[in-house]
């Protein structure tokens, strides 16, 4: 699939339609995973930047705890910059249009991809190419991959027609092509999005004892076999 082609959705209004919310609902919960993990990290984040940052939300949230840093959204869709408007008492400064023409060789502190690699045409392309712009990378990706998922293959199905997942991951294979793509993995961990997140489906609650009790034998191990996690990740470029 070409990048014209996995983009279309989001310019002519289709994940919209899908999504009418872009997931807002998600942005103070993602927010607070990357600013435990900024601090843990003792980064510097003088300018913070997202890649893909759709509505906007977690950017805004972000405000309060790094009130002096320059904060800066990007997104290819129309439909997300309608919602940037809401948020113009957080001073986020942000851009519709494609990240890699309008940056120029300004590098950023941060970059925060939040849910994105899973929806590109070529995620290894965009990463290789990211690294000339961050001092250090955070992302957010869904574990859609696990054996439960496979033998169902419905929830595959599911998030590549409502949401557009091109790409499916599972820790290991998030780690291994973030190193493959010359980046250093600082931190990697589940955020328990099978209890925390706050857009659980009934489906996802009914779920959760069951994934309780796996995860207790171990959670690796539990993941693979029944999903249910999303993986936060610092990393940074190597050399």
């Amino acid at each position: 699939m070409s990048d014209q082609a996995a983009q279309r959705r989001y310019l002519d209004g289709e994940y919209r339609k899908a999504n009418p919310t872009w997931d807002q609902e998600d942005s103070p919960w993602k927010a607070s995973l990357v600013r435990e993990l900024i601090v843990q990290a003792g980064i510097a984040a003088t300018s913070i930047a997202e890649v893909g940052c759709g509505a906007g939300g977690v950017l805004a949230e972000l405000r309060g705890a790094f009130p002096q840093a320059r904060l800066s959204g990007f997104d290819i869709s129309p439909d997300a910059a309608q919602f940037w408007r809401q948020h113009a008492a957080a001073r986020v400064e942000y851009t519709l249009g494609d990240f890699f023409q309008l940056a120029g060789e300004r590098r950023y502190d941060v970059i925060l991809v939040l849910d994105v690699l899973e929806h590109l045409a070529d995620p290894m392309a965009f990463l290789a190419r990211l690294r000339l712009h961050a001092g250090h990378l955070i992302l957010h990706i869904p574990l859609d991959l696990s054996a439960f998922s496979v033998l169902r293959e419905t929830p595959l199905l599911y998030v590549r027609r409502k949401v557009g997942h091109l790409h499916y991951y599972t820790r290991s294979l998030a780690l291994a092509l973030l190193e493959e793509c010359g980046y250093e993995v600082r931190e990697a961990r589940y955020t328990g999005a099978a209890f925390n997140a706050p857009q659980r489906t009934w489906k996802t609650r009914a779920a959760s004892l069951a994934r309780r009790a796996v995860y207790a034998l171990g959670k690796d191990l539990g993941v693979r076999l029944l999903g249910g996690e999303t993986l936060l990740v610092l990393a940074r470029p190597r050399p």
